[in-house]
């Protein structure tokens, strides 16, 4: 076992989220409420979700619910990053998401390397969910804000000819790369820095270090091609107007 997971365990756990807390509030990068709450809600949300898996994986259509229900939530918090309120264009980033993901687990299914089981299932499409939503945020964010920050350049543009989805690439396009570095970094850095999740529970579980270093490197190249599709798709919204902070404007 890597934790022991007892009353110590709750204690410094409470410590290190109060630290965090503190540290954000301090800084003024935050409210501490809001790593506070992230820290609640986190603990609510994995001791619901531990209870559920065991129970879902059993029937086929409880499994695809609840792939749907992980898909649903990414779909939202991307869209709660990318277009706050009262933004009415956040349903579309449902579609990069899945552009990532579904490709990458249909061709996951087909070929058998992963089994069509919910304990096998689960955990990989959660991995390719969570990198799609990063990307999307990321992607969404940073061109967004780029936009409006050389909105001057985008005009001058247009005044030259440029179509405006063609303008609005040209500035946004080196912003939204920036969304597939993290993944980058992490696949370049496995092994030397740190010691990535799939890897260390395949370890736990019983598994030999080689095969759990071929599995990591799948899941890492997996998340590269998700990422990568997330970014494009993401940029090409934006660029097209369809991704946008305020409802009406060009």
């Amino acid at each position: 076992m890597l934790l022991h997971v007892n009353f110590a365990f709750g204690v410094l756990l409470a410590v290190l989220l109060g630290l965090a807390a503190a540290v954000v509030s301090i800084a003024r990068l935050a409210p501490a409420r809001d790593t506070l709450f992230a820290g609640a809600r986190a603990t609510v949300q994995l001791v619901a979700v531990s209870l559920l898996i065991g129970w879902v994986v059993r029937a086929l259509p409880l499994l695809l619910c609840f792939l749907l229900l992980m898909y649903a939530v990414a779909v939202r918090t991307a869209g709660r990053r990318v277009v706050p309120a009262p933004g009415r264009s956040w349903p579309w980033t449902a579609l990069p998401i899945a552009a990532g993901v579904l490709p990458v687990l249909a061709a996951l299914l087909l070929t058998g390397v992963l089994p069509p089981r919910g304990i096998a299932l689960v955990p990989i499409a959660g991995i390719l969910i969570g990198g799609a939503l990063t990307a999307t945020v990321l992607a969404g964010r940073r061109a967004l804000d780029e936009l409006a920050t050389r909105h001057g350049e985008v005009e001058a543009a247009l005044a030259l000819g440029l179509a405006d989805r063609d303008a609005r690439m040209e500035v946004a396009r080196p912003a939204a790369a920036d969304a597939l570095l993290p993944g980058m970094d992490q696949t370049r850095t496995v092994g030397l820095v740190t010691l990535p999740g799939a890897f260390v529970g395949m370890l736990l579980g019983g598994a030999s270090p080689l095969h759990a270093g071929a599995v990591q490197l799948f899941v890492l190249v997996a998340l590269l091609l998700v990422q990568a599709v997330a970014t494009a798709v993401t940029l090409e919204l934006v660029a097209r107007g369809r991704l946008r902070r305020h409802d009406g404007a060009r």
